[in-house]
């Protein structure tokens, strides 16, 4: 299994944000830029899937896992991107998808392969309005489907035919 094969669908073209788009994001959010927080925003923002801090490892060679995890940490405190609990006691971590700060409301489901591990944005799958009883407080909602995805039942599928 090569590199990209694990890091399956994380693997995208980098968005075409430059890097005054970048700076002008984070200074939106109130952090303030530096090479590692730009260069973290660029790649985390250029996936198509959440990633986890070890496929981040991956992708951002040049830092070390300390160093990202850090900006990870200041980016969740001020909504630049959020985590996402997929089940797998992994944090994948995915840019909010608008300059916008992330709301429950405005989240989407992800879909976890039970089969390959892979963890999926359904950001066409709007989260289900939860009505919380009165006392409640939402914070955060994770919303996540669990089962086969499109490829590995393909490959489940072909299995079965050649037998």
């Amino acid at each position: 299994m090569t590199q990209g094969d694990q890091l399956g669908p994380c693997l995208n073209a980098i968005m075409s944000m430059s890097s005054e788009e970048i700076i002008g994001r984070l200074a939106d959010k109130g952090v303030r830029a530096t090479a590692n927080r730009v260069l973290v925003y660029e790649v985390v923002s250029g996936l198509d899937a959440p990633a986890s801090l070890s496929a981040l490892e991956t992708l951002l060679p040049t830092m070390d896992r300390s160093s990202i995890y850090r900006v990870l940490t200041l980016f969740l405190q001020h909504d630049v991107l959020h985590a996402v609990d997929d089940g797998t006691r992994q944090a994948k971590y995915e840019a909010c998808p608008s300059p916008h700060l992330c709301h429950a409301e405005q989240g989407h489901v992800h879909f976890h392969c039970e089969r390959c591990g892979r963890t999926f944005c359904l950001s066409h799958v709007q989260v289900p309005a939860v009505a919380l009883p009165k006392g409640y407080s939402q914070h955060a909602i994770s919303y996540i489907v669990k089962g086969a995805c499109p490829a590995c039942q393909r490959k489940a599928h072909m299995g079965k035919q050649d037998t």
